[in-house]
């Protein structure tokens, strides 16, 4: 989901109208491929955001800004250095690819000189590199000869750009002869022989030229003429279907998918800002690599709860080795040492007289197999308790772990994940790293307000969820969704009775911060906060409870979106 080098056309146009001339106040990265450049104009302000994430690079002013890194990485400072304080020069696109040049031109030795950051939004291979007369001063995905044998991006190289296609700039060829060439390409398609013929024309574009052309091959001139004409005047939009996955977007209105839902915007910045935002694509530092953690230890303790019941299965059975040992005993004086495999005697504990069928291990004597059959009994007999005592405990694990997964699920910011992080931490299934920077701002827990004006508190993690229940009066009421991971949710009363819809909003704000705020009937357990405990030395978000009641309530997404969040706990 990114723009072609067609529709980015329009998008540089937007950028330079906008930032050339401007200062470079400031350089902040909020990921591993995202930066922002705060650029002043005289009387305004703007936020340049650069991604270069394989699943969506783009560029774009934003209206809201991303959270930072807590420590600037060292492409970050780098720019600082060379760009900070900069004039921005020129925002231009090389020919009609996915490359845009941003020229700064900065004081430095007395005199101006002018540095060069290059955005490359190719798809995996997306990068910023900055350059100065010509070589590279650092890039942020350096590439040495292990990564590729084509291309090299490291300090001090002469940069050159990637790999040229031989195809035709829409914008500056005469349409006849882009009509002439993609007659004569070795495909029957329209949208692949466009896209072999006119630069920057990705699959949306091209078939888009096919669905205008159709049947009528002698229309291409015309459609190929109105495509540029429409990208000379852009009118940006975002397709998407009924389940508001994003399947197309574009610097002009797209008829191929005229059956799908299509979202209008004034420019091309707001459209990426808001596709952007409708595909998640910021994703805070480190929140996959604790969800891979957790993921990991839920399928630890998941495969431990499997091997253990096979012992207790093997511990129920523990009397069958003492009979095996109780029959060896009573016939070992009839029986020859390492004879075989196996032995058939009568079970003396059976009063019809049947058969035993007793397994050895002939490398040992018959007294010898007997002793082992009764350390074995001893074994499982002693094991069975601690057995069942590891299952329980695994349990415990596996619902503590699945209230972390939710909590990182539901997690947008860096003090969200840090707070998980310290938890995971306390609990041992991290190591602590010391860092010597201040960490981020502390997390806060949502507060809702329902109609009466009653306040909800809700945690976003197992560390507020205890927070807010220790701060809570004895007769708020405290919900949370029955046997689901999920936040716990007190509704602050004031030692008043709540009213059932308010009761019942708290409920619906329950299941929506819940493992199931997609399904229907969620059954949501409420009861007054002085009947809920937490055990001494129980791990975080773990309580018991009792006096509770059960409503069945729907997740309202409209409702939460009507909610105003506060942020005052």
């Amino acid at each position: 989901m990114n723009l072609d080098g067609f529709s980015m056309r329009p998008l540089t146009i937007e950028l330079a109208n906008a930032l050339v001339g401007g200062r470079i106040d400031k350089i902040t990265q909020q990921s591993k491929t995202s930066i922002c450049f705060q650029i002043r104009q005289p009387g305004e302000n703007f936020l340049l955001q650069i991604s270069i994430n394989p699943q969506n690079p783009s560029m774009q002013l934003i209206k809201n800004p991303l959270e930072n890194l807590p420590e600037p990485p060292t492409f970050c400072m780098v720019l600082r250095k060379y760009l900070e304080a900069g004039r921005i020069a020129d925002i231009r696109q090389h020919e009609v690819d996915r490359v845009i040049f941003i020229d700064v031109d900065t004081l430095g030795s007395g005199k101006i000189e002018t540095l060069t950051l290059v955005v490359e939004l190719v798809g995996k291979y997306s990068n910023m590199i900055l350059v100065n007369n010509g070589l590279i001063v650092d890039a942020l995905k350096k590439i040495g000869t292990n990564s590729s044998r084509v291309r090299t991006v490291l300090p001090n190289q002469e940069y050159q750009l990637p790999p040229a296609q031989d195809k035709m700039d829409p914008f500056t060829t005469p349409v006849e002869e882009l009509v002439k060439r993609i007659k004569t390409c070795d495909t029957t398609r329209i949208d692949k022989a466009v896209m072999n013929t006119c630069q920057g024309f990705g699959p949306t574009t091209a078939k888009e030229v096919a669905c205008r052309v159709g049947g009528d091959v002698d229309s291409l001139s015309k459609v190929l003429t109105d495509i540029v004409e429409a990208c000379k005047s852009p009118s940006p939009c975002i397709v998407f279907d009924s389940n508001k996955k994003i399947l197309a977007i574009s610097a002009f209105t797209l008829r191929h998918l005229a059956g799908e839902v299509c979202a209008e915007y004034s420019t091309l910045s707001e459209m990426l800002e808001a596709a952007n935002s409708m595909a998640g694509s910021y994703v805070p530092p480190d929140k996959e690599i604790l969800s891979r953690l957790v993921r990991n230890e839920l399928r630890r303790a998941t495969n431990k709860i499997t091997v253990l019941e096979r012992e207790l299965s093997e511990a129920d059975n523990a009397d069958d080795w003492r009979i095996r040992a109780d029959n060896l005993l009573t016939y070992q004086y009839n029986l020859k040492d390492h004879a075989g495999d196996e032995v058939e005697v009568v079970n003396i504990y059976s009063e019809s007289g049947e058969m035993i069928t007793i397994p050895l291990d002939r490398r040992i004597t018959i007294a010898a197999n007997v002793q082992a059959f009764y350390k074995k009994y001893d074994k499982l007999k002693r094991g069975a308790e601690y057995i069942n005592n590891q299952i329980k405990l695994c349990r415990e694990e596996i619902a503590y772990l699945e209230t972390v997964e939710h909590s990182l699920t539901a997690s947008t910011t860096l003090a969200e994940i840090d707070e998980i992080k310290a938890e995971l931490i306390a609990g041992r299934y991290l190591k602590e790293i010391k860092k010597k920077t201040a960490g981020s701002k502390k997390a806060k827990p949502f507060i809702f307000h329902a109609a009466d004006g009653t306040e909800i508190i809700v945690g976003k993690n197992n560390y507020q969820n205890d927070k807010i229940r220790q701060s809570a009066d004895p007769n708020d009421i405290w919900l949370h969704t029955k046997d689901i991971p999920g936040s716990h949710v007190i509704l602050k009363t004031g030692g008043i009775e709540p009213s059932e819809d308010t009761l019942i909003t708290a409920a619906k704000i329950a299941a929506y911060f819940s493992q199931f705020k997609d399904s229907s009937n969620v059954p949501v357990d409420y009861t007054a906060c002085k009947f809920v405990k937490k055990p001494s030395g129980s791990k975080p978000g773990f309580v018991i409870f009792f006096n509770q009641h059960t409503l069945y309530v729907t997740p309202d997404k409209e409702l939460m979106e009507n909610f105003t969040i506060e942020d005052k706990f």
